[in-house]
């Protein structure tokens, strides 16, 4: 139920994460009330209007063919049937099945603009409000709003950030952290701020124009060397003696190989002389043969 009303101040820190003095919080939205009723309305709502409805079954009606009586009506044995595609057939229709519809749900205004200030409430009593001055990015850079989040300790919370106005680049420095969610101001619903461990505000959103600060950004700490390398490093120390070794056994093949050399080419002369004695042998033995086979043909031939 609705509570009493109370004055909320909020920690105040600058863009790059740097602690400034505490900022009262407006009394027209943090006045300390919180409807329960009402919050669970706006997130059931808001949860219903998320689902699609695209679930669907066909009734007996709209599965393709079963026009045909199986089988006829008596004089078989068998039950009658009227269609194969019946609800107790294998492949018939389905009954009372989902079919496509909206799950939309509508709250009035009033009562979604009291949820919403009944879940900032209850994040103000919680002192899970923060304020910054404001949010000044160039250029989208993931690291940079990873420092923020560190530097405020909210490291490992699911973490809110409602600037003032649309803002690109810090929408897009913050959509690949899985715990960090940034949106307008304007634009925050009930489940949103109910999600979020801590909520973060930018000053301009709730009227609070806060000077700035003389500062300089956060360095980002460097990152760790994978150990594996340390371990391929000593690999390669302890592989390069054995390199050694094998370049020296390389070295006194390649002198035993040419001291062999000599002695290769020796015995390839000794056998082309023998190749050649071979084939001097085998003319004579061939000569020899024509010359005795002209004798023999050139005698004289006796009669009988």
């Amino acid at each position: 139920m609705a509570e009493t009303t109370r004055e909320f101040d909020a920690a105040a820190y600058t863009g790059n994460g740097t602690a400034r003095e505490r900022v009262p919080l407006p009394g027209d939205t943090f006045d300390g009330t919180v409807h329960m009723p009402v919050m669970h309305q706006a997130v059931k709502a808001f949860l219903a209007n998320q689902r699609q409805g695209n679930a669907a079954t066909k009734t007996r009606g709209k599965v393709v063919g079963g026009n045909q009586k199986p089988w006829r009506q008596k004089g078989t044995g068998r039950a009658r049937q009227g269609s194969t595609r019946a609800p107790h057939w294998v492949g018939g229709g389905t009954v009372f099945g989902p079919s496509p519809r909206a799950y939309t749900e509508r709250i009035p205004r009033q009562v979604k603009a009291l949820a919403r200030k009944s879940a900032l409430n209850a994040r103000a009593r919680e002192g899970a409000v923060i304020v910054v001055d404001r949010f000044e990015y160039d250029a989208p850079r993931t690291a940079r709003l990873a420092a923020f989040v560190d530097r405020l300790g909210l490291t490992g919370q699911k973490v809110l950030i409602l600037t003032d106005g649309i803002k690109p680049n810090v929408y897009r420095s913050g959509r690949n952290l899985p715990t960090v969610h940034v949106m307008p101001y304007s634009d925050v619903s009930t489940y949103h701020i109910l999600w979020s461990d801590t909520v973060v505000i930018e000053g301009g959103a709730i009227g609070h124009e806060l000077e700035p600060v003389a500062e300089s950004e956060p360095e980002s700490k460097p990152r760790p060397r994978p150990k594996a390398k340390k371990k391929t490093a000593e690999k390669a120390e302890k592989k390069a003696p054995a390199k050694k070794k094998t370049a020296r056994k390389s070295a006194t093949s390649s002198r035993s190989s040419a001291k062999r050399a000599p002695a290769k080419k020796g015995a390839a002369r000794k056998s082309t002389r023998k190749s050649a004695a071979k084939k001097t042998t085998a003319r004579k033995s061939t000569a020899t043969k024509k010359t005795a086979a002209k004798k023999t043909s050139s005698k004289p031939k006796k009669g009988k």
